[in-house]
């Protein structure tokens, strides 16, 4: 099965590094005109670099940080510029926030702002244009469902679930898709800090994933890529994990 989207634009965010850098990439290798966002400009611009010539479609680098008030208006508003219209939305900008039991309401709100808010505030800055054309895919990387500990990004990402359990129902009859995916162990800059020799990430893979070792970006990216074609149309308002069989529950 191949996937071709020649002709369909998308917005992804948090495309520097990790998961958000390889969807971009996928996409773009696929035919889709991109713009990647992220702090980080010039890792999108050297990956733009790279995919060009490909015989895809292209990449446009757009700088932006989330913890401004401004972000999604700002880059909804690029993203329409450069693309002319966002068929896809890839979330995948976000941060962990872990917490002690007595946090400060300043650093709870920090962990909603990025991991919540900003999420629903760029979806919803799109979504009229979805509907306008009839057609749409959101995809939100999220978070587990089985947290360990106090940790603001998980609670946001809960409320993200919520939020798209809801919002896929409101758009379903335009002919827009929501899902979240959830992201297990997968390699990136935060997997690394988190577990920075091969042994602490062996013994916990041996631990806690049946298939025995974290996974690499490109496994989940491959099934946002396919949430985001149209093959995935009756597929919407759902989680997904992706995460080697580590979930303990079976809904």
């Amino acid at each position: 099965m191949k996937l071709d989207f020649s002709g369909r634009t998308a917005l992804v965010t948090g495309a520097s590094q990790g998961i958000g850098r390889a969807t971009a990439r996928m996409l773009a290798l696929a035919g889709a005109d991109v713009v990647g966002v992220a702090r980080r400009k010039g890792l999108v611009q050297a990956m733009a670099e790279e995919v060009a010539g490909q015989g895809g479609g292209t990449i446009h680098a757009l700088e932006a940080d989330f913890y401004d008030e401004d972000a999604p208006l700002r880059v909804a508003d690029e993203a329409r510029r450069l693309l002319g219209h966002v068929d896809i939305l890839m979330n995948a900008a976000g941060a962990s926030r872990p917490l002690p039991f007595d946090a400060s309401n300043e650093q709870w709100h920090e962990g909603m702002v990025l991991n919540f808010f900003r999420i629903r505030e760029l979806t919803h800055a799109v979504v009229p244009g979805m509907r306008e054309q009839g057609w749409g895919r959101i995809v939100t990387f999220t978070g587990t469902s089985e947290p360990r500990m106090l940790n603001a990004a998980f609670t946001a990402k809960a409320a993200v679930h919520v939020w798209s359990k809801g919002l896929s129902r409101e758009v379903a009859a335009h002919g827009i898709t929501v899902n979240c995916l959830q992201p297990g162990r997968i390699h990136s800059e935060q997997i690394s800090k988190r577990y920075p020799t091969a042994e602490s990430e062996r013994e916990y893979a041996q631990a806690e994933i049946p298939i025995g070792r974290f996974g690499e970006p490109e496994e989940i990216a491959a099934v946002a890529v396919f949430l985001a074609s149209p093959l995935a149309g009756y597929v919407t308002g759902t989680v997904i994990p992706v995460d080697g069989g580590s979930s303990r529950f079976a809904f």
